[in-house]
């Protein structure tokens, strides 16, 4: 009797020792039985979350100031024709003057100043070379488009509202008296007024000082950019 008494006893001692390093491996693994975290602000779980980005970072990791949405004013550059953000002139805000014809030059070509004001309420930028033609019959319907070679380097001029650019057209002189001749053999030409391309218009220039005519030779015209100042 003694001796199963001892082996049931033994048997119980196992089986508790078996529990004791179960409940003990289950303790330290990876599993918690602590509480689980709450969810952090701004998660799914509250309805405000924002999709993270390609990179990792969320939406509002965007620098303040840089436009979130592509194609917006704020990501795009600066438009061409603009200067320190100074929207170009609209064919409307120009109004041409007439032009001042200059002495004749040593090289048998003379100079036709003129300029363009900013008729607007506000400032605006005007840049590059214009076209020019010669109005048929005084006609700017019937334009003839001169050969234009641009001298110098545009730069964008600023004009507020009241200023001015200026334009220097230079033309082959016509020789001689009454009808005159050209040196190259060309039949003159003698139109009443021309046809001025600028910011995307065509204007009619007349000659000032008392009238008169553009008489040129050649069809060609040397002509300056819009300048800040008066050539």
């Amino acid at each position: 009797m003694n001796i199963v008494r001892s082996r049931r006893s033994a048997a119980t001692l196992t089986s508790l020792f078996a529990c004791c390093l179960l409940l003990t491996a289950c303790q330290s693994g990876g599993g918690s039985t602590g509480a689980a975290p709450a969810p952090a602000s701004g998660s799914a779980d509250d309805g405000s979350s924002s999709a993270a980005s390609p990179g990792g970072a969320s939406a509002s990791a965007v620098p303040a100031g840089v436009a979130s949405k592509p194609g917006s004013a704020a990501s795009l550059p600066a438009s061409r024709g603009t200067a320190a953000g100074t929207p170009a002139c609209a064919v409307g805000a120009l109004t041409p003057s007439a032009a001042h014809r200059l002495e004749p030059n040593p090289d048998n070509t003379y100079g036709v100043l003129l300029n363009f004001a900013n008729s607007g309420s506000r400032a605006c930028v005007i840049e590059g070379f214009p076209t020019v033609a010669v109005a048929g019959q005084g006609d700017p319907t019937r334009s003839r488009p001169l050969k234009v070679t641009p001298e110098g380097t545009a730069h964008p001029v600023r004009l507020a509202p009241g200023g001015r650019a200026y334009l220097m057209l230079t033309f082959h002189q016509v020789m001689g008296e009454a009808d005159g001749y050209c040196r190259s053999g060309a039949t003159p030409a003698a139109p009443p007024s021309l046809v001025v391309g600028a910011a995307g218009g065509h204007f009619q220039v007349e000659m000032g000082d008392g009238g008169g005519n553009f008489a040129e030779c050649d069809d060609v015209v040397r002509t300056t950019a819009f300048l800040p100042n008066q050539p």
